[in-house]
């Protein structure tokens, strides 16, 4: 998502069960990345709701 948001991701590493990740960008990029994630977590809540209704 930091990618295609435009900013650059310095650090994505994972050393044991620990994750690393650093990214880098303009604001603007910063923002974009802020609405992705808001988009995916409305996708997500959206699909659990679907699917809670489809169970009852």
């Amino acid at each position: 998502m930091a990618k295609k948001s435009g900013m650059q991701v310095l650090l994505d590493a994972q050393i044991g069960s620990q994750m690393y990740h650093s990214v880098s960008g303009p604001l603007s990029a910063l923002q974009r990345f802020a609405d992705e994630v808001g988009k995916a977590l409305a996708a997500e809540a959206a699909a659990h709701a679907a699917q809670a209704a489809t169970e009852t």
